[in-house]
């Protein structure tokens, strides 16, 4: 669970591998990861979700909806 109770999920068999995500992270939340997905692609990861702020970047940037973020009471 990411700061303020933030809930990031994501679909890594969507990810194309395209890393806008990791770039348009500004916590560094994000890396591309080394398994290959269900498409084929290096997906990317999580390596620190607990510094997730909800800020969506990852999500408004990504072509293929692999992101979900929750804002948990």
């Amino acid at each position: 669970m990411g700061l303020r109770g933030i809930k990031l999920e994501m679909n890594q068999d969507r990810c194309k591998g395209c890393e806008l995500c990791t770039e348009a992270c500004p916590r560094e939340v994000l890396a591309m990861g080394n398994q290959i997905n269900a498409l084929g692609y290096r997906a990317a990861v999580a390596i620190a979700p607990e510094r997730c702020t909800g800020c969506r970047a990852c999500a408004l940037v990504c072509p293929e909806v692999v992101f979900t973020i929750y804002k948990i009471a």
